[in-house]
This record gives structure tokens, sequence and C-alpha cells, in this order.
């Protein structure tokens, strides 16, 4: 959906230009942190007592599911889990 005027849309896109290639880097992590953050929040007031690995697998599943088929998915939560294993 796209209900923003055009006018304002061409407005925005010229603003962002304006910034450097740095600011709009900065923009995107942040924007990133911001979508991580309100995730983990949503996984937690689900379930307070998720384990680290239970979080990092619903983090996996919320952003990046999408971009892998099933048996993928299930070899990365896997490899979620070991990552506690592993050390940092």
């Amino acid at each position: 959906m796209n209900d923003t005027v055009s006018e304002i849309d061409q407005t925005y896109q010229a603003m962002l230009l304006e910034r450097s290639g740095e600011e709009r880097l900065k923009m995107g992590c942040s924007m990133h942190a911001t979508a991580q953050a309100l995730v983990r929040a949503s996984v937690l007031d689900s379930d307070p007592l998720t384990s680290p690995v239970a979080l990092r697998q619903a983090l996996f599943l919320r952003f990046y599911s999408h971009e892998f088929d099933a048996q993928t998915q299930q070899m990365i939560l896997l490899a979620l889990e070991d990552v506690r294993r592993q050390g940092p």
C-alpha cells in the first residue's frame, strides 16, 4: 500500500539522498536495532522466561525465515543452539 502523495514521496527521497552514505548507513543500522529491540520485547512479553537460545531462534525466524526453505531453517536453528555450546 502506498498512500503517500507523489510530491511528498519525491521530496522525502531527495532529502534522503542529500545525506551522506555514512548518515544513511547509520539510519539503517538504527532502524534495524529498533526493529530487533521490538521483536525481542514481543518475544519476551509472550514468554518472559524465554532462554537466550530460544530468543536468538525467534529473532532469526522473524527476520529471516522467509529467505530459507524449511530444511535450511532447521539447520540454522540447530546451529543457533550450538552457538551457546561453542562459546561467544
